[in-house]
């Protein structure tokens, strides 16, 4: 079992920035890779990045690159999102994953089989 645990949420106006925290226990040294997602009031939830934990290769949407980074803390077993620039279009609540295998890069939330409760973040225009 692996526990995620989501903070660093909040409101912000357009063109802030925030930083989500991930803190993962149990058996997260096991991950394949932790990632974030993101669903909106009627929208589906969202791949938003992902990082294979041990290589750290890191993969984001469309949406969001270039503008939010994926990064990870190996001896705090901590992910983080560092997210600039954002957008109205970017409020959600944001969810951390953990995956504990994938034959490729982990996008869909069925990939994932650990969640966060999710932190909520609103940019205001």
């Amino acid at each position: 079992q692996v526990q995620l645990v989501e903070s660093g949420g909040g409101l912000v106006q357009a063109g802030g920035s925030l930083r989500l925290s991930c803190a993962a226990s149990g058996r997260a040294s096991r991950t394949y890779a932790m990632g974030w997602f993101r669903q909106a009031p009627g929208k589906e939830r969202e791949f938003v990045s992902t990082i294979i934990w041990s290589a750290g290769n890191a993969y984001y949407a469309d949406s969001v690159k270039d503008r939010f980074t994926i990064s990870r803390d190996n001896a705090k077993n901590t992910m983080y999102l560092q997210m600039n620039n954002l957008k109205p279009e970017d409020t959600a609540v944001y969810y951390c994953a953990a995956d504990k295998f994938s034959w490729s890069i982990p996008t869909m939330p069925a990939d994932y089989e650990y969640w966060g409760q999710g932190t909520q973040v609103t940019v205001s225009s």
